[in-house]
């Protein structure tokens, strides 16, 4: 039991500092933008907001909450047509945004200031729950971890079977099938895995039936905090180094990331008009 809860802990720590790395998303553009304008605190929140979204989404997708996602369902184009006018919202906001590095450490307006970065948690949570394909890319990337780290002979406390399930689940919510056997086939494992992966089983039928809850919480948490993380010095970074960029560059950039997120709300209200129709 200590040795899966430890192995999926470790596993979702490292994969949540990863998977957060990808610079071209949504909430690495609101990261990167308020970064830019030396706004740490700001930052932090709408890590810690997002990553509180991708918690849920992860250990619904983990612990197998099918039930919720069938209720959820009907109402997704909706969520991504909000979500589509908040990204809109956020990026003409970022977008028209135009720096004076003079003042940029000035303490001007501050009562002003800290109820602005304040709205960062908000901002950042709104951002990640308002795009439920979140929850598809959550399943699927997790699908094809706890495999791998299934099919390398360490124990996941039963995380796979649980996963596979799910999928299979969601597949027929969804009317269409996750693609998972091209996965598999690169999950080959030699017959000393399969003997482990055996022990495995037997040792998991011994487990009380509230671990399953324990191990997805675990699981999610570990991950939005490997999210955290990572966020966390690339904001730090940034802020640190940010005056060494010129101020024309440092506009034209922040600029460039607005209108990438307004793209992006595009998109999902594209989706959302195709879910309609």
């Amino acid at each position: 039991m200590t040795e899966s809860l430890f192995t999926m802990s470790l596993v979702a720590l490292i994969v949540g500092f990863i998977f957060s790395m990808p610079i071209a998303g949504p909430i690495s553009i609101l990261i990167t933008s308020n970064a830019l304008k030396g706004r740490m605190r700001y930052c932090v929140l709408a890590t810690i907001g997002a990553s509180f979204a991708d918690f849920i989404y992860v250990f619904i997708a983990v612990f197998g909450l099918t039930k919720l996602y069938s209720l959820y369902k009907p109402i997704i184009p909706y969520v991504l047509l909000a979500g589509a006018v908040f990204l809109l919202y956020i990026g003409f906001k970022i977008a028209k945004t135009k720096l004076n590095l003079d003042h940029l450490d000035e303490k001007q307006h501050h009562s002003k200031k800290i109820t602005k970065e304040r709205s960062g948690f908000w901002t950042g949570f709104m951002l990640n729950f308002l795009n439920p394909t979140l929850f598809i890319g959550w399943l699927t990337s997790s699908f094809f971890v706890i495999s791998m780290v299934a099919s390398l002979g360490f124990n996941t406390g039963g995380m796979d079977t649980m996963i596979d399930q799910n999928v299979q689940q969601i597949n027929n919510i969804e009317g269409k099938a996750i693609d998972t056997q091209k996965t598999i086939s690169y999950l080959k494992v030699d017959s000393i895995n399969t003997l482990q992966k055996e022990i495995h089983k037997v040792n998991n039928a011994k487990l009380p039936n509230y671990f399953p809850l324990i191990i997805s919480i675990c699981y999610a948490f570990f991950l939005a905090l490997g999210s955290i993380i990572w966020f966390y010095y690339l904001s730090y970074f940034l802020v640190k180094y940010r005056t060494k960029l010129n101020v024309v560059v440092m506009n034209r950039v922040i600029q460039c990331l607005g209108i990438a997120l307004c793209l992006f709300g595009l998109f999902l209200g594209y989706s959302a008009i195709k879910m309609f129709i």
